[in-house]
C-alpha cells in the first residue's frame, strides 16, 4: 500500500489535489493510505516552499499547483495515460 501525503493549508488547490489522488487511486484500484498535512512546520520539514505538495512513501514527487492526472497515475504506478500512452520516448514528453 502506499503512502501519500498531500501537504498544504486546505486552499482549493490541495483540497483538489487530495480528490485527484482519491479519484485515481480508486478508479485503477489502488489501496492507498491518503493524509493531509497542514501542519506549516511539518511541511517546512519536507523542504517543500510551494503547496500543494505530494509525498509518496517519504519521496517529495510534486511541489507547486495542481498535479497533472497522468502525473499522479505514474506516483500510482499505473503508468502513462492520454498524450503520452504509446509514446516511444515518453521520457522526453513527461520529464522522465
Amino acid at each position: 500500500m502506499k503512502q501519500i501525503k498531500v501537504l498544504g493549508s486546505g486552499c482549493a488547490n490541495c483540497e483538489a489535489t487530495l480528490k485527484l489522488i482519491e479519484e485515481q487511486a480508486k478508479a485503477q484500484g489502488i489501496e492507498v493510505q491518503l493524509e493531509k498535512v497542514e501542519d506549516v512546520a511539518a511541511i517546512a520539514a519536507y523542504g517543500v516552499m510551494t503547496t500543494p505538495g505530494v509525498v509518496v512513501d517519504e519521496r517529495v514527487v510534486h511541489a507547486g499547483g495542481l498535479p497533472s492526472r497522468d502525473a499522479v497515475n505514474l506516483w500510482l504506478g499505473g503508468g502513462l495515460v492520454g498524450r503520452c500512452a504509446g509514446n516511444a520516448n515518453a521520457e522526453s514528453c513527461c520529464g522522465g
